[in-house]
C-alpha cells in the first residue's frame, strides 16, 4: 500500500497521538527516575543519622564503662585505706605491731614530710607521698622479705620500696655472737591519694 499526500491528513491525529504517548511516557520515566533519585537521598540521609545515632551511643556507653570503672577503682582504694589523709598514727602502729609479730629484734624509723607528687592544677585526684627511713635488725635476711612484705600488705597507704641495704653487724667487743645477725637499712615512700580539692 502507498501512502500518498491524500493520506497525510488522515495519519496527523495518530502521529500527534503517538508523540503526546511519547511526552508523557518521558516524563513519567524522568519522574520516576526523580522519585528513585529522591528516595536514594532519602535513604542515605536516614542511614547517616542512624549511623551518627549509634556512633553517640557507643560512646555513651564507653564514657559510662570509664565512669563505673573509675567508680571501682576509687572505691577499692577508699577500701584499701590509700584515699584520704595520711594515717602516719596508724602506720606507727602498725610498724610497732609487725615488729612484735615477727619479733624483729631491733627497729628504728623517721618519717619525712609528705609532699605532693602531681604538678599539674587540673587533675581530679592528688598523689602525696611521705618518705620513711627504716632501720631494722634482723635475726637472718628472710626477716627483712616478711616484715616488708608485711607493711605492703597491710599499710593504708600504697607502700614503694625505694632502696634497702643489707649487711651484716659487727661482733659484740667481748666477742660473743649478737642477738641479730643483720642490718637492714631502707628508704622507702608511702602513698596516698585525695580530691585534689583537699590540696595544701
Amino acid at each position: 500500500m502507498k501512502l500518498t499526500s491524500r493520506d497525510l491528513p488522515k495519519l496527523w491525529l495518530p502521529l500527534l497521538a503517538a508523540l503526546a504517548m511519547i511526552a508523557v511516557a518521558s516524563l513519567l520515566v524522568w519522574g520516576s527516575q526523580f522519585d528513585a533519585g529522591k528516595a536514594e537521598h532519602e535513604r542515605n540521609a536516614a542511614m547517616t543519622a542512624k549511623n551518627q545515632i549509634e556512633q553517640r551511643l557507643r560512646q555513651v556507653r564507653t564514657e559510662e564503662q570509664e565512669i563505673r570503672e573509675r567508680t571501682q577503682r576509687l572505691q577499692q582504694l577508699q577500701n584499701s585505706g590509700i584515699s584520704g589523709d595520711e594515717k602516719r598514727l596508724d602506720w606507727m602502729e602498725m610498724l610497732r605491731e609487725t615488729q612484735r609479730e615477727l619479733r624483729i629484734p631491733g627497729m628504728s624509723y623517721e618519717f619525712g614530710a609528705q609532699t605532693s607528687l602531681d604538678k599539674a592544677d587540673d587533675a581530679s585526684y592528688a598523689w602525696f607521698s611521705s618518705p620513711l627511713r627504716l632501720q631494722l635488725r634482723l635475726l637472718h635476711e628472710e626477716d627483712l622479705i616478711n616484715f616488708l612484705a608485711r607493711i605492703e600488705k597491710n599499710a593504708k597507704a600504697l607502700v614503694i620500696v625505694r632502696a634497702c641495704k643489707l649487711s651484716p653487724l659487727p661482733r659484740q667487743a667481748d666477742g660473743r655472737a649478737a642477738m641479730a645477725q643483720f642490718g637492714a637499712d631502707c628508704e622507702m615512700q608511702w602513698l596516698t591519694i585525695r580530691p585534689a580539692s583537699d590540696k595544701k
